[in-house]
């Protein structure tokens, strides 16, 4: 099953993404560095972020839709995935697991915020920004596709560039651990529904996701390239690098790793609320 891109970079830390939640347990906000968070998720444009993440996810619910129920999911369907996808109950989520995923580390904070609001930071974060959602056309993806593919051919330095900067952000990896996630939560959420997955075992559902773990990571690594190839194609050699020397320090790993965490969380409790509303659905409940 798909359930879409957490894709990442060091902005997109999490990704390849379609998620959401509903009913999941309240995160305790971290007071003790709440505002620098906030600061530092405007910084970040991760308004924006999710905004392209719910659109994503809007469209995939309607995939789901045809899938699951051949259509038949009708008006009360759709309302239920925009209250998954509810844009401002996901922004909440992420800022609370943000904050919870940086704490303790305070002083990585505004070098984060230098780096980032800076020219080249905010040009970049504008550019995977507008990369995301141009990708949301599948002419542009298979484009990006066939431009990743000719670099490949090539030898291009270019492309060497972009595999070191997933490798440093360890991008397929966490992208796959997080896809891994979200399915689970997914199979979780069937199973909470009486009747949804009556003889499915915990065991179960783990074995039946790592699975489908050679195809999603077959997914990650065909999408990332395209994606990194779009998104700093504009960047010269020189800014490219400069993004890449950042992502290796502390702060840039520590950023790194707080993004995929917190998108983690978001993404999973979407997921799960999602196996819960087509549990409903199948078993003609009201959602």
């Amino acid at each position: 099953m798909r359930f879409g891109r957490i894709i990442g970079s060091i902005l997109f830390g999490a990704i390849l993404g379609l998620a959401g939640q509903a009913g999941a347990q309240t995160v305790r906000p971290v007071q003790v560095q709440a505002t620098g968070v906030a600061e530092l998720a405007d910084t970040l444009k991760i308004a924006e972020v999710i905004e392209i993440m719910r659109l994503e996810g809007v469209d995939y619910g309607a995939q789901m839709e045809e899938e699951f129920f051949a259509g038949r999911g009708g008006a009360a369907w759709k309302s239920v995935v925009d209250l998954i996808y509810d844009g401002p109950t996901m922004q909440v989520r992420f800022q609370e697991a943000f904050a919870k995923q940086l704490a303790g580390h305070d002083a990585d904070i505004p070098a984060i915020q230098s780096f980032f609001g800076a020219d080249l930071g905010q040009r970049i974060l504008a550019l995977e920004i507008e990369a995301r959602r141009s990708l949301m056309d599948e002419a542009v993806e298979d484009a990006a596709k066939a431009f990743v593919e000719d670099m490949m051919a090539e030898g291009a330095p270019r492309f060497d560039a972009l595999q070191a900067f997933s490798d440093t952000n360890d991008l397929i990896e966490m992208n796959v651990s997080g896809a891994l996630n979200a399915n689970l939560a997914f199979f979780q959420g069937l199973a909470e529904v009486d009747g949804g997955a009556p003889e499915m075992t915990q065991d179960d559902m783990v074995m039946m996701v790592w699975g489908q773990e050679p195809e999603i990571r077959a997914e990650t690594e065909g999408w990332i390239y395209p994606y990194l190839s779009l998104a700093y194609g504009p960047l010269s050699d020189a800014e490219l690098e400069a993004y890449i020397a950042f992502s290796k320090t502390g702060p840039g790993q520590v950023l790194n790793s707080a993004l995929f965490g917190a998108f983690d969380v978001v993404f999973s409790t979407i997921s799960r609320d999602l196996g819960r509303a087509v549990a409903k659905q199948m078993m003609g409940q009201d959602i």
